[in-house]
């Protein structure tokens, strides 16, 4: 189990640490190559979107031939589309390099994947703590690697600091090595299955908790990454130095160890989906504050410290659920497609950032839309449904049927 968790926790550190990082590109990248701030941002939001959309497939092949392999390629296609966005010369470029290429990088080198990888060799009564332990994880990565971000491109110019970037990724395949999971030859899988596919699938969506779950993430997505991409320009448009979005990133990811910890803990006591809702509510409650406050540095890492503990620890008691609900056989495919909600999310709050920075000059009208979004995720995980579901004999040949 240790092995696990450490070359697990170091895959996501790596992927989650360089992706948080991606907004102290934006002006450099913008001012260099004459683009705009939503044409940034639209390459960011499909990054998002194919994350979402190769993660399905990425947990589908996960659970079929087991978790390393896919990390394997995820590093490599890392590694290529950093290079790809460093030598990008044309908007078309550069969405296909950071947006499809790394997008689909991540698909396979964090939660979905890895959490599949946990969920079949961890056993039950201690899953949620595995689970905040990895989320963690990727916040360390956060708090680590986005002030090295930083300093990397204020030395070595943002060019070469993706190329670095590009050579970190890599490390993710040796550490892949430790994630192989017996009984995955590539013909059968060490999880008994007793549905298909194809009926996996038809249940979770028919299931009304499963529904809610999508929706709540939904908002997940937005906010997190309407804010990890756009505060940093944000801060600057009020006169604040660049250090103080560094720092407010990093504190984001400090405090996020502590918060998703704390809710992987916290899930093995607790209904899962009050534990959401609170997240959500409280969401609501930082990003208001915030607005109401002088903008100062101090408030500013106020702030990042109140969403450092917000930010991932949803994560852990979301796909708890999941495996709870429907167990693991199909784990990393169906906490894929929750995942493509929150990166559909994902893809509104960073394209909608910029697109309506550009046509009105400012960001508020989407920090309003985050404060109501958290609100209506606060109320829909509410009514979830946390216990297993039964399959009966009857159930199943139906379902086959």
């Amino acid at each position: 189990m240790l092995q696990v968790l450490a070359c697990g926790a170091a895959i996501v550190t790596l992927s989650m640490g360089i992706r948080h990082g991606f907004g102290l590109w934006l002006q450099p990248i913008t001012q260099d190559q004459g683009w705009t701030r939503e044409t940034f941002a639209f390459a960011m939001a499909v990054q998002n979107l194919s994350w979402g959309l190769f993660g399905i497939f990425a947990g589908m092949l996960a659970d079929k031939f087991g978790g390393y392999r896919v990390l394997v390629g995820g590093a490599l296609l890392y590694a290529l589309g950093l290079t790809g966005m460093a030598l990008s010369t044309s908007t078309l470029v550069f969405a296909l390099t950071a947006g499809v290429l790394i997008g689909a990088a991540q698909a396979g080198t964090t939660y979905a994947v890895i959490y599949g990888i946990i969920g079949r060799q961890i056993p039950a009564e201690r899953r949620s703590w595995a689970m905040g332990m990895a989320a963690a994880a990727g916040s360390f990565g956060q708090f680590l690697m986005v002030p090295v971000e930083g300093l990397l491109i204020a030395q070595f110019g943002w060019k070469e600091a993706l190329l670095i970037l590009g050579a970190a990724a890599l490390l993710m395949a040796p550490l892949a090595w430790g994630l192989r999971e017996p009984g995955f030859s590539g013909q059968a899988a060490p999880v008994a299955r007793e549905q298909t596919i194809a009926q996996a699938l038809r249940e979770a969506f028919g299931y009304r908790s499963f529904q809610l779950l999508m929706a709540g993430y939904f908002v997940c997505g937005f906010q997190v990454v309407f804010i990890g991409v756009h505060m940093p320009s944000y801060l600057k448009d009020n006169g604040l130095s660049p250090q103080v979005a560094s720092y407010a990133l990093a504190l984001i990811g400090l405090f996020n160890v502590f918060g998703t910890y704390a809710a992987g803990v916290l899930g093995q006591k607790l209904a899962k989906r009050k534990i959401l809702a609170f997240i959500y509510f409280m969401r609501s409650v930082a990003i208001t504050l915030f607005l109401l406050a002088p903008l100062t540095p101090g408030a500013v890492y106020l702030f990042a410290s109140a969403m450092g503990l917000l930010w991932l620890s949803t994560v852990p008691p979301t796909n708890a659920i999941v495996a709870q609900v429907f167990g693991v056989a199909h784990l990393s495919m169906l906490g894929g497609f929750v995942f493509f909600s929150h990166q559909v999310g994902s893809f509104m709050g960073v394209w909608l950032g910029g697109l309506l920075y550009d046509r009105t000059g400012s960001y508020d009208i989407v920090w309003y839309i985050s404060i109501a979004l958290g609100i209506f995720a606060a109320l829909v995980n509410w009514p979830i449904r946390e216990h297993p579901i039964q399959r009966g004999p009857q159930r199943v040949a139906g379902a086959a049927a």
